[in-house]
C-alpha cells in the first residue's frame, strides 16, 4: 500500500465515522454522551463499563474500543448503501 492509498483509506474511514456520528447524535452533536441512542449503543455493547456515561468516560471508551467501533461503522455504512440501492 502506498502512502497516498493509506491516507485515502484513513480519510475514508474518518468520513464514515463522522457521517455515522452526525446521524446518530442528532440533537446531541456537541454532547454525544447525553444522546439516548448513543448511550444505548454503548451500554448494549459494553454493559456495566458504559454505565453513568460522562464526557471523559465517553471519550475514554470511544478511544479504547475504536477498532470495534470502526468495524461497526463499516457495517452501518454497508447497510446504508444496501438500503439506498433497494429503496
Amino acid at each position: 500500500m502506498t502512502k497516498r492509498t493509506g491516507r485515502y483509506a484513513i480519510a475514508q474511514e474518518m468520513f464514515k465515522t463522522v457521517q455515522y456520528y452526525w446521524n446518530a447524535a442528532r440533537g446531541y452533536r456537541f454532547k454525544p454522551w447525553e444522546s439516548p441512542y448513543i448511550r444505548w449503543r454503548f451500554e448494549t455493547f459494553l454493559g456495566k463499563e458504559a454505565a453513568n456515561l460522562t464526557a471523559s468516560k465517553f471519550f475514554h471508551l470511544a478511544w479504547k474500543y475504536r477498532d470495534h467501533m470502526e468495524r461497526f461503522v463499516d457495517w452501518a455504512a454497508e447497510r446504508n448503501r444496501f438500503q439506498r440501492r433497494h429503496a
